[in-house]
């Protein structure tokens, strides 16, 4: 795979006119020009694996070429020969002293997760775990074996699939709002055909105390742009 750099490692040097990052687009934004009366226009906030957060913005003029690019929410993208430029003094949607600048020479190319696991931030089930308060600010990937599952759908008002993943040890995850109706449609259309393996893109880590231990869940995230995705796979069982 093509060496990409991180958004730690970027600095403003005149003889770097290379950058090209690996990032999920974390954020975007509309805004409007009060001084031409035009917009919207877009400002992203790219994240990189690290969970490093930057700011860029596309040059007047070149948004034509980068037209649905403000749809791609969440999604992984490479981007190529984007700018570096110093962060202005004022309102900052990130805290890092830079900025990426999308001029005529830059390239932004879609990744989709399942056709090509080597982008995906995959956190090992022992990981999760383990990780740390900051690192559960941040969404995460992961995939599992399904070995147990509770439907409660008795209140229509508050839909909840709750399903058990495992590797050596187990994660519980919550499935909430349309998300539970997906689990519980895709499961039960596996059922008699072996083991199921999901996929969970971009799902937020619970911490929660019991009075016998203390253990990680996941949970989908109640926002639509963090569309869940599945991918069953039947492993002949």
């Amino acid at each position: 795979m093509t060496h990409c750099n991180r958004l730690s490692e970027v600095s403003y040097n005149n003889e770097i006119t290379s950058w090209r990052f690996r990032v999920k687009i974390h954020k975007i934004y509309p805004f409007y020009s009060y001084v031409t009366g035009s917009g919207p226009h877009w400002t992203y906030i790219p994240a990189d694996e690290d969970g490093t957060k930057m700011e860029m913005t596309i040059c007047r003029g070149y948004e034509d070429r980068f037209r649905g690019l403000e749809k791609q929410e969440g999604k992984w993208v490479e981007i190529f020969r984007v700018d570096v430029h110093r962060a202005y003094p004022g309102f900052q949607a990130t805290k890092s002293r830079f900025t990426l600048n999308a001029t005529r020479y830059m390239q932004v190319h879609i990744i989709d997760p399942l056709n090509n696991r080597l982008y995906m931030d995959f956190k090992n089930i022992r990981e999760i775990s383990h990780m740390n308060h900051r690192d559960r600010n941040y969404l995460v990937d992961t995939m599992g074996v399904v070995f147990n599952t509770e439907s409660h759908f008795d209140d229509p008002a508050r839909p909840k699939m709750v399903f058990y993943i495992r590797d050596n040890i187990r994660i519980k995850c919550v499935a909430t709002g349309d998300h539970a109706y997906a689990f519980r449609d895709g499961l039960e259309n596996m059922r008699g055909r072996g083991q199921a393996i999901v996929v969970l893109k971009m799902w937020r880590v619970w911490s929660f105390f019991s009075s016998i231990r203390f253990c990680r869940r996941l949970r989908s995230s109640d926002s639509l742009y963090y569309a869940v995705t599945l991918m069953f796979i039947d492993m002949g069982l």
